[in-house]
């Protein structure tokens, strides 16, 4: 089910769903306050601009779109008796910027950008506004998400003091130097590396050359909220004995389970 948002514009509710990781806006409730309501979104696709502005989009942005079946549909549009509809737009064009949805969150949506043409139509007044309440919205939605990106990153250490400590009682010989310890600190770190990025340190740097930082700083969401699991789960796999080969090759298949599932069901998403 494609999860709603709502802006308010002009004391109007204006759904936002995301679909492939792009918001679509809805044309439907952007007409609530305007005489003909919905009818004005045929009125607008048949306008010879506005149809000359969608294919534009659609030559940049859809490799697949028909722009042989388009100069059939201008050609025509210059006669009176002509129509056009957005479900003919779509079906006759493989157009992308919009789509007609049915059930809970049905009506017709636009890409944003689409949205912004379509407002402006309606009202020069109502597109400045739209756009400013999306982007509040944007930058809402990235403020949370940074948010939640560093609380995964202090879980992460937090839990990276309960995993070296069973490291140090499980895994490091009695009375061996400082630089020996550190040295098995650094096997398990790049062990959990391994099973998670499938890379260790040096080698990611090796790829990256002089960029700062290291490896977990540039982790996703999800793939933060997997290490953490993984420092919880490598600290039991050490306290039941098991050798580093034997527990890198169980987490491995952990994460690849752990990150598939969250990518599945769009976590960071939901989140927000």
């Amino acid at each position: 089910m494609t999860k709603s948002k709502k802006i308010t514009v002009k004391g109007i509710a204006i759904s936002i769903i995301n679909q492939q990781n792009t918001d679509f806006i809805s044309l439907n409730d952007m007409t609530g306050n305007f005489n003909n309501g919905s009818g004005l979104i045929e009125k607008w696709i048949t306008a010879k601009n506005t149809l000359e502005y969608l294919a534009i989009w659609e030559s940049i942005n859809n490799v697949d779109f028909n722009y042989p079946e388009f100069g059939v549909i201008e050609k025509a549009s210059g006669v009176n008796r002509f129509s056009m509809s957005v479900g003919q737009w779509l079906q006759r064009t493989k157009a992308i910027g919009l789509i007609v949805n049915k059930g809970r969150y049905g009506g017709t949506f636009a890409h944003k950008d689409i949205a912004f043409h379509f407002a402006m139509w309606l009202s020069p007044e109502f597109q400045i506004y739209l756009i400013k309440e999306f982007q509040r919205l944007k930058e809402e939605e990235s403020s949370r998400q940074h948010l939640e990106w560093n609380l995964q990153r202090i879980l992460s250490k937090i839990n990276y003091y309960i995993h070296t400590d069973a490291v140090k009682q499980n895994l490091i010989p009695k009375e061996i130097t400082k630089s020996q310890a550190s040295g098995v600190y650094a096997s398990e770190a790049d062990m959990l590396n391994l099973a998670l990025f499938g890379k260790t340190a040096a080698q990611w740097r090796k790829e990256v050359g002089n960029q700062e930082g290291n490896i977990r700083d540039y982790a996703t969401l999800e793939q933060l909220v997997v290490l953490t699991n993984l420092e919880s789960l490598n600290s039991v796999f050490i306290q039941q004995g098991m050798t580093q080969e034997e527990r890198l090759i169980k987490l491995n298949k952990i994460a690849i389970v752990q990150i598939t599932i969250l990518l599945r069901h769009k976590v960071s998403e939901r989140i927000i």
